[in-house]
């Protein structure tokens, strides 16, 4: 196992590397607006992950995928001879669609909103269904109750008799 900075530092120089190579080596006319957006290297440093965005739709983010699987194999060249390690890390690229999942998010956020000001609007005009206090007690006869029942717990009990 290597050490976590380590593999840190090799996943920040690949993924600078791939970026660079991208813009100046790959001339696939496939290749849309792409931005790399992350790497990430597993512990041996043999397999690296390169995450990507690309600008445009469906069709421009198929192309780009083909184009990054075609030029995979100088990308990995390039990316082995600047690192210097032993085993040139094999490349896989990933979509990041982060973007498409904060749209989704807004969205849910913008409708959650919508409701709520819904809600505020039915509750301004509202009352309660019933009377303030739904439970009408008589004060004056609960005393008087209170009153009589601890007169009987009082002679009831084993203390009023010695009295």
């Amino acid at each position: 196992m290597s050490d976590p900075a380590k593999v840190r530092r090799h996943a920040e120089r690949v993924r600078e590397l791939v970026a660079s190579a991208v813009r100046t080596q790959i001339k696939d006319p496939r290749l849309g607006m792409i931005t790399i957006t992350d790497a990430r290297i597993t512990a041996d440093l043999r397999e690296a992950t390169v995450f990507y965005t690309v600008l445009g739709d469906a069709e421009d983010k198929a192309g780009t995928a083909a184009a990054l699987e075609s030029g995979k194999g100088l990308l990995r060249s390039i990316v082995g001879k600047a690192l210097g390690i032993r085993h040139s890390p094999s490349l896989a690229f990933v979509l990041d669609d982060v973007q498409e999942h904060v749209k989704h998010i807004d969205d849910l956020i913008a409708e959650a909103r919508h409701k709520d000001e819904q809600v505020h609007k039915l509750a301004e005009g509202a009352a309660y269904a019933g009377e303030p206090q739904p439970y009408k007690v008589d004060d004056d006869l609960d005393d008087e109750e209170f009153d009589e029942d601890s007169e009987d717990e009082e002679s009831d009990s084993p203390a009023a008799a010695r009295r």
